[in-house]
């Protein structure tokens, strides 16, 4: 299962670029494996996530922003339903992930 995180790298919006810093900042700490896809490079991938973010979770004007969040094709969520996630200590849940991956310790 590959976490896909859908990204801006070209955004005018600050609260955008910290909000895709925290998720990524996680998923590095915690050393889940992702896949970042830059919709502002790739027409396709921008459409894609569109079409499969659901109905519920568009805003009333425009598009939904980045970061949006799936497994795979299973959509996750976005910037707050990761943060509620985050909050709750449920992220691995979140994420569909069956647990946190494990860390070997480096003194064995």
């Amino acid at each position: 299962m590959v976490i896909k995180l859908y990204i801006a790298s070209s955004t005018g919006s600050i609260a955008v670029k910290k909000h895709q810093q925290s998720v990524v900042g996680f998923l590095e700490a915690n050393r889940i494996s992702f896949q970042a896809i830059d919709i502002t490079m790739l027409e396709e991938q921008r459409l894609w996530m569109y079409r499969n973010i659901p109905k519920d979770k568009h805003p009333e004007k425009g598009n939904p922003l980045p970061p949006q969040i799936f497994n795979e094709d299973q959509y996750c969520g976005d910037y707050e339903d990761f943060f509620q996630s985050k909050e709750n200590n449920t992220v691995f849940a979140f994420l569909g992930l069956c647990s946190q991956p494990s860390v070997k310790d480096s003194e064995s």
